[in-house]
């Protein structure tokens, strides 16, 4: 799967579960870990794991393996690391937080 396909499938799949707010931004350049960043709010702790669980789940689904997955016990702030693409989904007191959209923009 191409890059930016991947990303426009990880917000879709987020958007799936009522993600808010999300937005890709294109760090190709500006960062040596991964390519795109998605950055998405849930409204709970429960609502930010799901999210992440689903988009996980449906990647697999499609036959692609994230290469991690971190915070989804917490709830606060998940990563899905799926290489290209890194997926953050977060509660709206850490992305206000570490304004993750202002860094790498």
């Amino acid at each position: 799967m191409q890059h930016e396909a991947l990303s426009d499938f990880l917000a879709d799949k987020a958007d799936d579960m009522k993600a808010l707010d999300i937005k890709t931004i294109d760090v190709q350049g500006k960062s040596s870990v991964t390519d795109f960043m998605i950055i998405c709010t849930g409204t709970s702790k429960r609502h930010v794991a799901s999210i992440a669980d689903h988009v996980a789940n449906e990647i697999k689904k499609i036959g692609l393996v994230p290469l991690g997955m971190d915070g989804e016990k917490e709830g606060e702030w998940v990563v899905l690391d799926m290489g290209s693409t890194m997926l953050h989904v977060m509660q709206e007191e850490h992305r206000e937080l570490y304004q993750l959209e202002k860094l790498w923009s």
